[in-house]
């Protein structure tokens, strides 16, 4: 079935959300983010866009952005193979780390602005990353801080918002969705807790090694995680194994 067109913006803005193949972690630490960010900085000189919002969570990034020198399809395909480069390499691994096509809708109106706005800096809230915006890996310190000429494009939606309406929208609660991605409301424990009972029952420091071990090793690390308070969707995403495999394991195990 051929793919459906990409729906062009009008404007030159953009929606963007990246996610990992089969839903896996794309970012195992700190490091992965950082160097993610330093990459978008980069790529944004390069191809002259602007960026107004961004939040990397650990299986998915959102952008939220206006084209400049370059199409959309040209920015989003540097940027991410310059960082499947980094990551392959760190974590020795070969092969994809991205679904094959991102996901973008256009931004065509100053309300919408506002809302894709809002909802990228309220992933790490629905994720049960943090409680409120304070989120080291997302654009809102940016704007908190008035920071104009750094790696998120400020002014711009200032001038289009105001600066008093921005912050008083963000102090409402949040029930948007856009793009059709959602993150859980609530887990008994957050995903990088998950994460890390995984290597800590499997004693290992990243994905890839956990991907390297004999199966019956990562199932008895997955059914102590899960005994633990990690879900199954939360495993999924810090192992890159199937749901239907993590919940044959568990059930097998009770």
């Amino acid at each position: 079935m051929p793919r459906t067109a990409r729906i062009k913006s009008k404007t030159g803005i953009y929606h963007v959300m990246l996610r990992g193949i089969g839903k896996q972690n794309i970012f195992e630490d700190d490091l992965d983010k950082q160097k993610f960010a330093a990459l978008l900085a980069e790529v944004k000189q390069k191809s002259q866009f602007s960026l107004y919002a961004y939040c990397l969570m650990n299986n998915h990034v959102h952008l939220l952005l206006k084209v400049g020198k370059d199409p959309l399809e040209i920015i989003i395909k540097r940027l991410a193979s310059n960082y499947v480069y980094w990551y392959n390499t760190r974590y020795e691994r070969v092969g994809h780390l991205f679904q094959d096509r991102f996901k973008s809708e256009p931004v065509e109106d100053d309300v919408y602005l506002k809302t894709v706005i809002r909802y990228i800096h309220y992933n790490p809230v629905k994720g049960g990353f943090t409680k409120d915006l304070n989120y080291p890996y997302s654009s809102f310190a940016a704007y908190e801080a008035d920071a104009a000429g750094g790696l998120t494009d400020t002014e711009e939606p200032l001038n289009i918002i105001g600066r008093d309406e921005f912050f008083a929208y963000h102090k409402k609660n949040c029930n948007d969705v856009c793009l059709d991605i959602t993150e859980p409301k609530h887990h008994p424990i957050t995903e990088d807790a998950a994460a890390a009972l995984i290597h800590k029952y499997s004693k290992t420091e990243n994905l890839a090694a956990f991907s390297a071990l004999p199966p019956e090793k990562q199932e008895k690390a997955i059914v102590k995680a899960h005994e633990k308070g990690a879900s199954v969707r939360q495993l999924v995403r810090v192992t890159g194994v199937s749901k239907g495999i993590i919940e044959k394991w568990l059930r097998t195990n009770r």
